[in-house]
């Protein structure tokens, strides 16, 4: 099995030592993935930018995604969001699950990770 690894060159990717997405066995595993901006929905924008670069280059996108997680510090961030994950996921809605846990740095309001089928 071919496996490919796709790298953002994100600060955290060589530090921890990982990268942004894995394309193996007919899936493109997206890491969890922070956004910037000062609020949740700026960060939640952000991050999903920076998933949907991933599944494109991957092959995919964001209608191929069958598993999305959710991590928050504070479950009381995440409706604001859901007008977004709507918007995003639209007609193909992906299994989720919400998480309420830390971060790796405070100033992060949430973290997405996705998993998605490549295209036949």
């Amino acid at each position: 099995m071919a496996i490919r690894r796709i790298s953002s060159g994100g600060m955290y990717e060589s530090r921890v030592g990982y990268c942004r997405a894995v394309v193996a066995g007919g899936f493109v595993h997206v890491a969890g993935t922070v956004g910037q901006g000062d609020t949740v929905v700026d960060q939640c924008r952000s991050a999903l930018a920076i998933i949907e670069t991933a599944l494109t280059e991957a092959g995919a996108g964001f209608s191929d995604v069958v598993r999305v997680i959710y991590m928050l510090p504070d479950r009381a961030e995440f409706e604001p969001c859901w007008p977004i994950l709507s918007e995003t996921f639209g007609d193909n809605p992906p299994a989720a699950t919400m998480i309420e846990c830390g971060l790796i740095d405070p100033k992060y309001r949430i973290e997405i990770e996705v998993t998605a089928a490549l295209p036949t």
